[in-house]
């Protein structure tokens, strides 16, 4: 719901056709719809509280009205405490829950919660990023923000961990944590992958921003394969397409 996400910015400002999109999201095998206000593209800077409210809460009652399962895509506390009145399943954050008084709003609220890593801030991560040990930097950061979720209130089991891919990484630190997935796995909590159509995408394939959809859908099928429980993706038929196929072949050989 904003007009400069790096992928559909300004392709769903239009309420109705942002409902009927999630809609159709559920109907393609999503389980859950992720809404968004404010772009967390490199470089984007941030909006209002009341301006997000405005974008995101008319999109995300329509809804869960609905019967769909929304996750909002926020770092704002206030935002977190209307889309937990209003019916959300989770709160996605890419700040990881370091703005005063996030925590107390999500374990006040008792849904899911995404807890992301991210070096900097949107608007300057991409600002030659730098890291001693990419793997372990953010292993350790998840595991601390898990920490303090759980010292805050919040269920063990309704914490995700993501990498941020992207988020304050070049195409080297992206790979590492890609790789390094069974191991973030191995930290306790499921793990989220986010990679869907972005830098690393178009940098490993030479495709533009609107061509990244097969490349994709084998990161995020490549994904799962290596210890992610859940994947953030644009193109959902096509992802859910392709784990079914896997997840059949692999499960064929048990059950011949």
């Amino acid at each position: 719901m904003t007009p400069n996400s790096f992928s559909d910015g300004g392709r769903y400002l239009d309420r109705p056709r942002a409902i009927e999109h999630g809609l159709r999201l559920r109907e393609e095998g999503a389980d859950l719809v992720d809404i968004g206000g404010e772009s967390t593209r490199p470089g984007a800077e941030a909006v209002g509280v009341a301006e997000e409210l405005d974008r995101v809460m008319p999109v995300l009652q329509a809804l869960v009205a609905e019967g769909v399962a929304v996750s909002v895509d926020t770092m704002k506390p206030a935002v977190m405490r209307a889309a937990i009145d209003a019916g959300c399943a989770v709160v996605n954050d890419v700040n990881a829950f370091r703005a005063p008084g996030a925590i107390e709003a999500v374990a006040k609220g008792k849904v899911g919660v995404v807890a992301m890593h991210m070096q900097g801030t949107p608007t300057t991560m991409q600002q030659a990023p730098h890291y001693t040990d990419v793997v372990a930097e953010v292993a350790s950061y998840l595991h601390e923000r898990a920490s303090a979720l759980e010292a805050g209130g919040v269920a063990t089991d309704a914490i995700v961990v993501d990498p941020g891919f992207g988020f304050g990484k070049t195409l080297a630190h992206n790979l590492a944590l890609f790789r390094a997935l069974p191991a973030l796995a191995a930290l306790g909590y499921p793990v989220l992958a986010g990679v869907s159509r972005k830098r690393m995408i178009g940098e490993i394939t030479g495709r533009p921003l609107e061509d990244r959809a097969a490349g994709s859908v084998a990161a995020a099928l490549l994904a799962v394969q290596n210890g992610a429980r859940l994947v953030r993706v644009h193109d959902v038929k096509e992802t859910v397409d392709a784990i079914r196929v896997w997840r059949t072949i692999e499960n064929s050989e048990n059950h011949p």
